[in-house]
């Protein structure tokens, strides 16, 4: 009975979702105080509004959609609108990050030249970037993306540029002698060097971008789920800001779930652990 019970590969699942529960659970009971429940919000309120944006017959507060739009129609537009924020910047955060990275990980002059400016970029607080950014793009979404690039570039970079350093010396050597030229080094030996490295930030970067995005829209916006976040604050709509961080939750594990997708499919060569029994 015992080993039914105790945490494993064959029961993880089921020990996960428990601990949701009992979490949920516990809000619950704890919610049931008005005062509380006016300062932590109640999960079935909250699971209530999320269904009133999602489902066909639910009823949005229409008092957080400025537009008159119903419901319904407007998460999506407010979700597309952070979703394409988040998307841009991790794509583009992601390129140049790799790019960056490789290239003054293989310069090592460009990179000893540079190495104080980018210290000082990663060590600025970003944040204080938005303002400066809404003024040169605007509050549509390009101010968003460029947040989060900022957030997004520095986590892939880093990795990207250890990962090319980490590579063995010996295993360069041997491919020297081999007579494979600096193009050849860069497909079969730097780059499955660094892709462990890459997928690592990546994970990391999801998240990240999503803070970009809803940042800006919070400092500067009329769309975005940030955007609707600050709408029920300023309300005192506690629900609303917690199913707005649901759903942003949700959407961030979706991602971050195409990412493993495509580190199993792209690190197939890479030996695997065996699988743990326990826990």
């Amino acid at each position: 009975m015992w080993r039914f019970i105790k945490p494993s590969s064959s029961n993880l699942r089921a020990w996960q979702f428990g601990l949701l529960a009992i979490f949920l659970v516990t809000w619950q009971i704890v919610s049931l105080d008005k005062q509380a429940a006016f300062f932590m919000g109640e999960p079935l309120q909250v699971a209530g509004r999320v269904w009133s944006w999602f489902m066909p017959f639910g009823i949005a507060p229409n008092s957080l959609f400025p537009d008159g739009l119903d419901g319904r129609a407007d998460i999506y537009i407010h979700l597309g609108t952070t979703l394409l924020e988040t998307v841009l910047a991790f794509g583009i955060g992601t390129g140049l990050g790799l790019g960056a990275g490789l290239w003054l990980a293989l310069a090592p002059t460009a990179g000893a030249i540079l190495d104080p400016y980018i210290k000082a970029a990663n060590s600025m607080p970003r944040v204080i970037l938005a303002p400066i950014f809404a003024l040169w793009f605007g509050l549509g979404i390009w101010s968003k993306v460029a947040l989060a690039v900022t957030l997004v570039f520095f986590i892939v970079f880093f990795n990207v540029y250890q990962g090319v350093k980490e590579v063995s010396p010996v295993v360069l050597a041997n491919a020297r002698m081999l007579g494979a030229n600096q193009r050849q080094l860069l497909r079969t030996v730097y780059l499955p060097s660094a892709t462990s490295w890459v997928f690592s930030s990546l994970h990391t970067s999801v998240g990240l971008a999503f803070v970009g995005a809803v940042v800006g829209e919070y400092l500067g916006s009329a769309r975005g789920v940030g955007y609707l976040i600050l709408q029920a604050e300023g309300t005192f709509d506690v629900n609303t800001v917690f199913a707005g961080i649901a759903v942003l939750t949700a959407c961030a594990l979706v991602l971050d779930g195409l990412v493993t997708r495509a580190e199993k499919k792209l690190m197939r060569w890479q030996p695997r652990s065996g699988t743990t029994q326990s826990l």
